[in-house]
């Protein structure tokens, strides 16, 4: 049987969630990684695809070519900032993520940059636009960081997210994760997101579960997920089981399926 948790988002609910959780009984190996891929490769593709759980969530609805904007720029400047907030508490979020923006702009001006990176989007875009990614960043830093102040627990902000490339399938798998908590039965994995959380939210959450195992090198999944929405006071949580991975799996084929038989219907 599958878990998930639905609770209001409260001043210490994280601390208690990560406490809650127990170790997993169970890993991702090589059998389960064959079958994950021999099911994708059954999904024929000409294109790379790239599956993450915004693609689930939103019923494999076909996305346009990705462009920046305020909203996607909000987490990449966010983190970086929250880095520098863990270094030097005393700033404030606004000045950590001014640093931030004020070194992707250093970085343009060197010339030596990809015109589809964040350095060159913040670049080309006016003064306004710049402004607007910069709020957009300081209301992340500041609830994830207000998060991780409650906990009790040891946590880090990891260095990239997760991904795991599926042999055979042209298919990679994305996942996100905000904070890695050191909790006595394992990791556990935060994801700030912006909003409320929709009906599929929690396919969502199994999704980053499964892709943060499938990139262990031992397959040993997180002892939970637990995913934050302070702007509408909701926490939901999916715990590592061999129930969640598989519901995780069966999401992502779902969806692969689902975003084929769109590509296949005439315009």
């Amino acid at each position: 049987m599958t878990s998930l948790g639905h609770h209001r988002y409260s001043r210490h609910v994280l601390d208690r969630l990560v406490e809650g959780a127990t170790t997993p009984g169970t890993f991702l190996g090589a059998t389960e990684r064959d079958a994950l891929r021999r099911r994708l490769a059954a999904v024929p593709t000409l294109e790379r695809r790239r599956v993450d759980a915004w693609f689930v969530e939103r019923g494999a609805t076909a996305s346009t070519a990705f462009a920046w904007n305020p909203s996607r720029a909000r987490r990449a400047l966010g983190r970086g900032a929250l880095r520098r907030l863990a270094v030097d508490p005393s700033r404030t979020p606004l000045a950590v993520v001014t640093d931030e923006i004020l070194d992707h702009l250093a970085r343009a001006a060197t010339g030596y940059v990809g015109s589809g990176t964040l350095a060159a989007y913040l670049a080309a875009v006016d003064g306004a636009t710049r402004a607007l990614c910069a709020a957009e960043a300081v209301t992340w830093a500041t609830q994830t960081g207000e998060a991780a102040a409650t906990l009790s627990y040891p946590w880090t902000i990891p260095p990239a997210d997760p991904y795991y490339d599926v042999s055979g399938a042209r298919t990679t798998l994305r996942g996100q994760r905000d904070l890695v908590v050191s909790a006595d039965s394992g990791r556990v994995l935060v994801r700030v997101r912006a909003g409320a959380p929709g009906r599929s939210a929690g396919a969502g959450l199994r999704v980053d579960l499964l892709v943060d195992a499938l990139a262990d090198p031992a397959g040993a999944p997180a002892a939970r997920v637990v995913g934050l929405w302070p702007e509408a006071g909701v926490a939901l949580s999916v715990d590592g089981t061999i129930e969640d991975l598989h519901a995780g799996a069966r999401a992502v084929v779902r969806a692969v399926v689902v975003g084929r038989r769109r590509a296949l219907q005439p315009a």
